[in-house]
């Protein structure tokens, strides 16, 4: 049964009831936010498998957005239509997204974690068994119907990574875990980069061609239905105790206080975050247009290197990884929010016109290099927007906060992918790339006018001076009776 804030209150000390901290509960807008001081933060060692779950079905998820895209020109020959339909079923993740991340954070503030997380398993799940049975050339239709279940998949996933990190882990770890849960997420695009054109190679014979697609789906298949089973066993709700005091806040906040609409509301008029949603969808929707087109791009000028050009993504993403890891490590340890998030954005645009300018040098080596860079910065911003906007939300859901950031990136990648491949139709692939540089120029400037309202860090700050508080009206009481106890003594004798 969940103990309320009056439970937690009337079993604590007398000092909290004379003298309650309104100024926690004032600023961070959490009923009872003196309570929380009171409720034991304590970690769990069973977090990480919890997060190693999570990174898991994203990773089998994010995996089969690119493995149609890294290939473009082999599904084109083998189903019979042209590039930009091969181009839907990557965008089809981004269209997708938009009309069900509001039903999708309701259902996970409603219903918590493990629900969400046996909904996004189950349908990514069933994806991968549609698309086994497309693997026919006149199959189109349905390997975009199994390509349609794991994006709806996707909308329970991609806004996780904040919220576990804060359900499961403490205040001096939630980057960290943040960028790890993102990892999931990264690996299975940079598998999706390096795997399909190994497993799918560009043969003429259509038959043969066939059975190596049916090959690759039946090993999507297989995984996810492994990591599927494992959830349904393994995955939990979150921890007995609260891992840090402002989690423990939260926790305070009875169900009937909450309104979903109303939390929405909030974050539409926050204006910084409001700020980082424009500026993080257009960084994101850069990127995802960059890996959408990614075969179309590099193809033009180097004709025949599919395998390379499934390398160079897996370079860009595992580049981003280490950004990723590394950007989470310095905001546990800095809480610098604004200034790393705008030096990120800003090398973020340097790569992308290094990368627009050496692309059609002829050497393929340098494309690794500033693909490499490109990545590293744009892919390590991921986590970097998460953790700002849990930051300046607080003490709204993460999930909440998380989906309207996504929903900005799907929306502006949809925009960017679409018009990028028009661009590179008609003027090639350099106008495409500064058109991309001319948004991520934007993005740079928006993201220099956020305010950095860090609430979360001041919510922990403050229920570790209550605590304190606590503890000295503790220490006063016992120094008080245990003096009166020696002047009865006194009297005594």
């Amino acid at each position: 049964m969940r103990e309320t804030c009056q439970d937690v209150n009337e079993n604590s000390v007398n000092f909290e009831a004379k003298e309650p901290d309104r100024t926690v509960q004032q600023s961070n807008g959490i009923p009872g936010g003196a309570c929380a001081a009171a409720l034991p933060a304590r970690l769990e060692s069973r977090r990480w498998l919890i997060l190693f779950l999570f990174t898991s079905y994203s990773l089998s998820n994010a995996y089969q957005w690119i493995q149609y895209g890294i290939i473009n020109n082999i599904f084109m020959k083998f189903y019979g239509v042209d590039g930009f339909s091969v181009d839907w079923l990557s965008m089809v993740y981004m269209l997708v997204y938009i009309p069900f991340i509001f039903p999708v954070t309701w259902l996970l503030d409603v219903k918590g974690l493990r629900i969400t997380a046996l909904v996004a398993n189950a349908l990514n799940c069933a994806g991968t068994w549609i698309k086994v049975a497309s693997a026919r050339s006149d199959m189109f239709w349905v390997t975009m119907v199994g390509q349609l279940f794991s994006a709806v998949a996707q909308v329970f996933i991609l806004g996780l990574p904040a919220r576990i990190a804060g359900v499961w882990f403490g205040a001096d770890e939630v980057s960290t875990a943040c960028s790890i849960g993102v990892f999931g997420n990264q690996m299975g695009i940079a598998i999706g980069f390096l795997l399909p054109p190994i497993l799918v190679p560009n043969v003429e014979d259509i038959n043969q061609l066939m059975y190596y697609i049916r090959v690759m789906f039946y090993i999507s298949a297989g995984v996810a239905t492994f990591i599927f089973i494992l959830v349904a066993i393994v995955f939990e709700e979150r921890p007995e105790n609260p891992p840090s005091l402002s989690q423990a806040q939260a926790r305070s906040t009875s169900t009937h206080e909450y309104s979903y609409t109303s939390s929405i509301y909030r974050l539409l008029v926050n204006k910084p975050f409001m700020l980082l949603v424009i500026s993080y969808g257009l960084n994101v929707g850069c990127f995802y247009a960059v890996s959408t087109l990614l075969n179309r791009m590099i193809i033009e000028h180097y004709p025949g290197e599919e395998v390379n050009i499934g390398r160079i993504g897996l370079t860009i993403v595992t580049a981003g990884m280490g950004g990723s890891l590394i950007c989470g490590i310095w905001l546990d340890k800095t809480k610098t929010y604004k200034l790393t998030t705008l030096v990120v954005y800003v090398l973020s645009l340097v790569g992308m016109l290094v990368y627009a300018f050496t692309l059609s040098l002829g050497h393929l080596w340098v494309v690794f290099v500033t693909a490499g860079i490109l990545g590293f910065f744009m892919t390590g911003y991921l986590p970097l927007g998460f953790e700002f906007a849990v930051e300046l939300t607080y003490p709204e859901s993460e999930g909440t906060s998380s989906g309207l950031l996504n929903c900005s990136a799907q929306i502006f990648g949809i925009i960017f992918t679409i018009g990028q491949g028009k661009i590179m139709d008609k003027w090639g692939t350099f106008g495409g790339n500064i058109f991309l540089s001319v948004f991520l120029l934007i993005g740079t400037i928006m993201t220099g006018f956020i305010k950095s309202d860090l609430r979360r860090q001041k919510a922990n700050e403050q229920a570790e001076i209550l605590t304190e508080s606590k503890i000295t009206a503790d220490e006063v009481e016992k120094a008080v009776a245990s003096s009166k106890n020696l002047e009865d003594d006194k009297a005594v004798k």
